[in-house]
Formats: structure tokens, C-alpha cells, sequence
């Protein structure tokens, strides 16, 4: 008999880097890496202005087109006649077409006259009368030619406004509080620490080049009116009780098909110091994100797997050189503040904010606020984190006649809670990775709404989105829709949406609650709210807001499939 020979152990494999520059992987893991690598995306502004406006679209080298001109807020638009069920199974050449949407960065400015009508003019001249306000601050322009892109940022730079990374894995544009500087319950204003941010980081070719995009929020409200939960790094006022005003830090938000709530620090950071956590933020991003898969390229992910003390550390040993000042986490107010109506500021004149429909305007609503905002005085507008407006600066005396002037250009003050508490994303209208028509399809569905619940009592909040990335924040919406393709009831595919109900930002936190296997027609979407409105409205309790009513709520009262007001009646 023979001795047998130990069995072998079997050897770990060992684990894939991830791309982290910090570690050693600086060989680019994939096509967008090596094409950032092979020159950075801000030389393309050179190209456009000297060769492709001059040559027209077929001149662009492919690697600029669908890659580089997003660091100049360029994506193409998609082309016409593509319906839902290409989006994914079309490779994206034969859904572009031979224009772009152009973003425009606000980034928590004042637009006085001079820029409103410079947006407006561009629009009017180059867009096709196009100009939606998103829930990142951008004005979005569609129908933009190559040739016309040089002129366009002429008239955009006189003003004090720019598309620089408005797109791309870059600093794309800065969510600020609407009403810095003027709102009487303000904590801190961040105008300067924004403006710093900006003036040190935009443009700058050290921090062109992140895994994927880097989205920024900062607020001094306490009523956390930016969404800091979904960015990547937020910043949020604060009081420490020996050093007073300053801001908390929070890190790793973002929606898409893998939610995360952004971390809070539970920090005290004072207002000449926030540029530099920015930058030290942003360095950990850019020094240690994950750059080998696209889809675990964003800092959500690098903070999961770090938590927050090892975060921190990081942060403060390698490149703050300084430990940050302990401070409890602000209380989150019981809903985020979007500033609609007609608001006192502490100098005594008022902020207006109002509602267009979805954020969709045009080039001639931008120059007619103009218009309207140097007839009575006002200082200018700020666009919002929830695809509305609001003016500040409007003297006492013309308040009443302002709140006219602006509901005879479409923009209402005193707007219905549909068409205040509606958002949509750009949709399949424009959009390359869109499944559903978003835009038109939820601006019908205001309309139905008001029409049906003309006297709602309490703010239900609906996002339409047309992909599953949540541009809209579909997650945190009382009533979130995502678009997809789905079976109507004689088996053919048609455009819907999956539902997700009682999302909330605030003081209720929370991703909206799925059903298995439930899907809406976009066609059945209206009778659909409407069901599980006029549930919520017969079931809550005194006080009860949708989304705590939806936590208790049976699956089948969510599932809308009926009118409980037919059944109470005993129909």
C-alpha cells in the first residue's frame, strides 16, 4: 500500500484591483479610462472652437463626441424615430443624432437680467426655443448645433456663465441654497464657500479626471433645500455651540439602480475652510474610486465598503493634515424646502419662488423674466434643486404686481400641490438611455391631477423618470415612477412605469417601497394615483403624511387596482 500524497490546498485567487490610482493602478481598466488617459477632456474645448464648429459634426473624432465634449456639458441628443425598445439593444452611435443638448451650470448664482436674457437669446437663437430648469440647477438646452456651439458660449461667458463640466467624470454643477443670503431663518450663507469651490476647481486640469461624476450640494437652510442626502459630498449648516455657524459634512450619496444615503460626519467645519474639505473630499474620490468596473464608479460605493470612520481618517490624516472639530449632525427638517410663494427676506423686500410644469420652460419665458424682474427691481433669480425658480430681491410694494407678471409668463406662485410637487427627467424625447416619455407624459398627468384633486390639503410629492439612473430621485418621491416597457392587459408591450411609493427626504428618510412584480401602463398611470391618492386621503390618520401612511399600508390598497370610494360604498 502506498502512502497517498496530501491533498494540495487550493490557492486564493487573487482579488481584481479596482483601479484605485492610490494603490498602484494607474494602467487604465477600460475604454473610458484609456480615453482619459490619452488626453485629458478639457483640451476638447480647443477642438470645437478651432475644428469642429468649423468642419461640422462629421469632422468629430468618435472618442471626443461620446466622450470628451461632456466635460464641456455636450452629450448628443437622441436621434428621432427610436422607440423604447432600442435603448438598450442599439449600440449608442445609431442613437445619436447630429445634435446635442447643451447644460448651462448655475451653480447657486443670482441670474440677473443680463443672464436671463442671454439664456433666453441662446435658446430662442440656437435651441429651438428649448430650456429646461433640472434638479441640478442646470438650464438644459436640445437642438444644438456644433457649428453654433463657439457663439454660444461667447454670449454665455459676457454673462457670467458657463457649460464647463457640466457633464462628464468631473465636478458637475453645485447644488446651492435658492435663498442664500436673504432667507431671515438662515443658518449660514454659503455663497462665497461655493464660489471658492468653483474659482479653485472647475477648469482645474487635477481634478478633470474623477472614476465617474461628482455631484456637490451646500445649504446654510435648516431646511436642507438641496437634497444633500443624494450627492456625493454635501455640505450642511450647522452651529457648534462654542464656534457658532459652520457646516456638517456629508459624503457618499447617490440614487441609480444602487441607492445609498449619503454619511454624515457629524462635523463642524468652519466657511473659509469648506473649499479645502471639498478638495480633500474630492482627492479620496479621485485618488482611491474605483475605476476598473463603470457601474462601482461612483464614491457611494468607496464609502460602503470604507464606512465612516476609516472615511474620515483617511480625510483627515492624508489630506486635510488636520482633525475636524466633532460636532452632532443638524436635526433634518420634516420636509426639504423648495421656497415656493412669496417669503420675506430679512432686508426687508421678498423672494418669490414659482412653478413652471416638470421644469420645462423656453428661451421666451427666460427673456420675458427678464423683463419682469428689471421692471419691478428684483435682484434675479436662482434655480432650485426641484426644477422650479425663485426670484430674489422683489421690493414690498411689487409683490402683488411681480406674482401677476409672472403667472402671465407661465410661472405660477401659487401653483397646485401637482404642479408644485412634480418632477421629470428629460425623458425618451432627447434622452439616449430613456425608455418612456417622461416630460409631456407627466405634464398630462398635472393636469389630470388638478383636475381630479383641485383641493388636496397635503403635499404629495410624484418624480417621473425615464431610465432606471433617477436623474428625478426616483427612490425618494412619494410616489417615484420608473420607466420601463411593460405588458397592458392584451399582452402588448407598451410604455409604463414600476412604481415606488413613499420615498422621502427629512425627517422620513427612506427609499419608496416596491411591490413584486407591480407595474403601471403609462396609459392606466392617472387612474392609478388616483386610487391610491383617495386610499391614502380615507385611511390616514390626523396629521399622517403619504409616506408614513404607505410604510402601514396593505400591498393591495398600494397595488391601485380599484377605487376604495366604490367599495365603501358598497358598489
Amino acid at each position: 500500500m502506498t502512502d497517498q500524497a496530501p491533498a494540495r490546498k487550493a490557492r486564493p485567487r487573487p482579488k481584481r484591483g479596482e483601479g484605485q490610482w492610490a494603490l498602484g493602478y494607474l494602467e487604465p481598466l477600460n475604454k473610458n479610462e484609456q480615453s482619459k488617459k490619452d488626453d485629458n477632456p478639457l483640451n476638447v474645448e480647443a477642438r470645437i472652437r478651432g475644428i469642429y464648429s468649423k468642419r461640422g459634426f462629421d469632422s468629430i473624432d468618435p472618442a471626443d463626441l461620446r466622450g470628451r465634449f461632456r466635460w464641456m456639458g455636450l452629450y448628443t441628443q437622441r436621434a428621432e424615430g427610436f422607440d423604447g425598445g432600442k435603448t438598450a439593444t442599439l449600440p449608442e452611435e445609431e442613437l445619436d443624432a447630429r445634435y446635442f443638448m447643451m447644460r448651462v451650470r448655475s451653480d447657486g448664482v443670482i441670474l440677473d437680467p443680463h443672464a436671463l436674457r442671454a439664456l433666453g437669446s441662446v435658446s430662442v437663437d440656437f435651441a429651438r426655443g428649448t430650456a429646461d430648469i433640472t434638479d441640478r440647477c442646470n438650464i438644459q438646452y436640445h437642438w444644438i448645433e456644433i457649428e453654433d456651439v463657439p457663439e454660444i458660449w461667447e454670449r454665455l461667458g459676457a454673462a457670467g456663465l458657463t457649460t464647463l463640466e457640466a457633464c462628464g467624470d468631473s465636478p458637475r454643477p453645485f447644488l446651492g441654497s435658492p435663498v442664500a443670503g436673504v432667507a431671515k431663518d438662515e443658518i449660514i450663507d454659503g455663497t462665497e464657500a461655493l464660489a471658492e469651490i468653483k474659482r479653485r476647481f472647475i477648469g482645474n486640469p487635477d481634478f478633470s479626471n474623477f472614476p465617474r461624476k461628482f455631484k456637490t450640494a451646500l445649504t446654510g437652510h435648516p431646511s436642507h433645500d438641496v437634497a444633500p442626502e443624494a450627492n456625493d459630498v454635501s455640505f450642511v449648516g450647522t452651529v457648534h455651540p462654542e464656534h457658532g455657524p459652520g457646516f456638517d459634512l456629508w459624503v457618499g450619496g447617490g440614487l441609480s439602480t444602487n441607492p445609498h444615503l449619503a454619511v454624515k460626519l457629524g462635523v463642524w467645519i468652519p466657511l473659509d475652510e469648506v473649499a479645502d474639505a471639498w478638495e480633500g473630499v474630492a482627492s479620496i474620490f479621485r485618488d482611491y474610486g474605483y475605476r476598473r468596473l463603470r457601474s462601482r464608479a461612483r464614491l457611494k460605493f468607496l464609502v460602503a465598503d470604507w464606512g465612516v470612520e476609516k472615511f474620515r481618517e483617511v480625510l483627515e490624516k492624508e489630506y486635510l493634515k488636520r482633525e475636524l472639530v466633532n460636532n452632532p449632525s443638524p436635526q433634518p427638517p420634516v420636509a426639504q424646502g423648495d421656497h415656493i410663494g412669496v417669503h420675506e427676506q430679512k432686508d426687508g423686500n421678498f423672494y418669490i419662488g414659482a412653478a413652471p410644469v416638470v421644469g420645462r420652460i423656453n428661451g421666451q419665458t427666460l427673456l420675458d423674466l427678464a423683463d419682469v424682474v428689471e421692471k419691478h427691481g428684483a435682484a434675479g433669480a436662482r434655480l432650485t434643486a426641484y426644477q422650479k425658480l425663485v426670484v430674489l430681491g422683489v421690493p414690498p410694494q411689487a409683490v402683488d404686481a411681480f406674482v401677476t407678471d409672472l403667472a402671465a409668463i407661465g410661472l405660477d406662485a401659487k401653483p397646485s400641490n401637482w404642479r408644485r410637487n412634480t418632477m421629470a427627467c428629460t425623458g425618451i424625447e432627447f434622452c439616449k438611455l430613456a425608455i418612456v416619455d417622461t416630460k409631456e407624459r407627466a405634464r398630462q398627468l398635472v393636469g389630470s391631477l388638478e383636475q381630479r384633486f383641485p383641493d388636496l390639503d397635503t403635499p404629495i410629492t410624484v418624480n417621473v423618470n425615464g431610465c432606471p439612473n433617477s436623474c428625478a430621485r426616483t427612490q425618494v418621491a412619494d410616489i417615484g415612477l420608473k420607466g420601463q416597457l411593460v405588458l397592458d392587459d392584451d399582452g402588448n408591450q407598451v410604455e409604463g412605469f414600476q412604481v415606488h411609493l413613499g420615498g422621502a427626504l427629512g425627517l422620513e428618510t427612506n427609499f419608496g417601497r416596491k411591490l413584486r412584480a407591480h407595474k403601471v401602463t403609462s396609459v392606466g398611470l392617472d387612474d392609478y394615483i388616483t386610487n391610491v391618492v383617495h386610499a391614502y386621503l380615507i385611511e390616514r390618520e390626523d396629521g399622517e403624511r403619504f409616506a408614513t401612511w404607505v410604510a402601514r399600508a396593505d400591498d393591495t390598497v398600494l397595488r391601485g387596482e380599484s377605487d376604495p370610494r366604490t367599495e365603501l360604498a358598497g358598489v
